[in-house]
């Protein structure tokens, strides 16, 4: 068995991760099996290491000393993701609108005030609208008590918020990319309003028409910038500025600092039948 310490890992794993209050520790073993072959002095070269997955399955079973060890541990984080921040008087859903989920727009409506100012402070400019993939809201929030546990049904992935600055021209291949998808792409500081082929009749940027002629600031995660497999969000990017605020928190920090959580499926993106 090997235990290893990695130092100087890369820029993005060595972030902080600051959920507030979630202060507990993971305690991370990374166990090594090698079998070495051919190996028949002391003064011989290593000439091959084989290595093996072992499974990990309900036919292990559990070890009484490491249970015990493990149990305040577990007992805590469990306390502290079942903890009540908020409350949600109707289910939150991914597919209650035509083009637009409550859930979606919720987590993009979030993620813009969340960041807005975050931006503003690094950058001296202001957040435009917030784009989002559909695929990356994981969940729905049921009614009743909301946790930081739901926050990590919604989001399980480590995504960091970034914001892409794009020409006139690359924010339009942008709204046509997500006028013209089946899918119910998250979106908040912009409308869309689509005609019956799917084209766009008319679109306003903070309730202001759109403008070819100048950028603008666009929230999403590090996923989708830095390539997704949703091609078509962001082919030509500017500049990017990064946040440090993973997506998850900014969902936790929002349900702790309001009492309930509202939110619909409207028509941000509306289709003209």
């Amino acid at each position: 068995m090997i235990f290893t310490k990695v130092n100087n890992l890369p820029r993005r794993l060595n972030k902080y991760t600051h959920v507030n209050n979630l202060k507990f520790k993971q305690f991370v073993v990374f166990t090594t099996f090698c079998f070495l072959i051919s190996c028949k002095t002391d003064t011989e070269k290593l000439t091959e290491i084989e290595g093996r997955q072992i499974p990990i399955d309900s036919t292990i079973t559990e070890t009484d000393s490491i249970a015990s060890f493990v149990e305040p541990y577990r007992n805590r984080i469990n306390e502290v993701l079942d903890s009540t921040l908020a409350y949600a008087p109707n289910p939150l859903l991914l597919k209650d609108g035509e083009r637009t989920s409550s859930m979606g727009n919720l987590m993009a409506d979030i993620v813009f005030e969340q960041t807005a100012t975050v931006f503003t402070s690094r950058s001296g400019k202001e957040l435009d609208f917030v784009v989002l993939n559909a695929g990356g809201v994981r969940s729905v929030i049921s009614e009743g008590d909301v946790s930081a546990r739901n926050a990590y049904e919604v989001m399980p992935f480590e995504n960091y918020i970034e914001v892409v600055e794009l020409s006139g021209s690359a924010t339009r291949q942008l709204i046509n990319f997500v006028a013209k998808s089946s899918r119910r792409h998250p979106v908040s500081g912009i409308q869309i309003v689509i005609g019956k082929n799917r084209s766009l009749e008319s679109v306003n940027i903070q309730g202001q028409p759109f403008d070819e002629n100048r950028n603008y600031y666009v929230a999403t995660s590090d996923y989708l910038v830095n390539g997704g497999p949703s091609v078509g969000f962001f082919d030509e990017i500017i500049s990017t500025t990064e946040t440090d605020y993973l997506l998850r928190n900014a969902l936790i920090d929002y349900f702790k600092k309001v009492d309930t959580l509202k939110a619909v499926a409207d028509d941000r993106i509306k289709q003209l039948n």
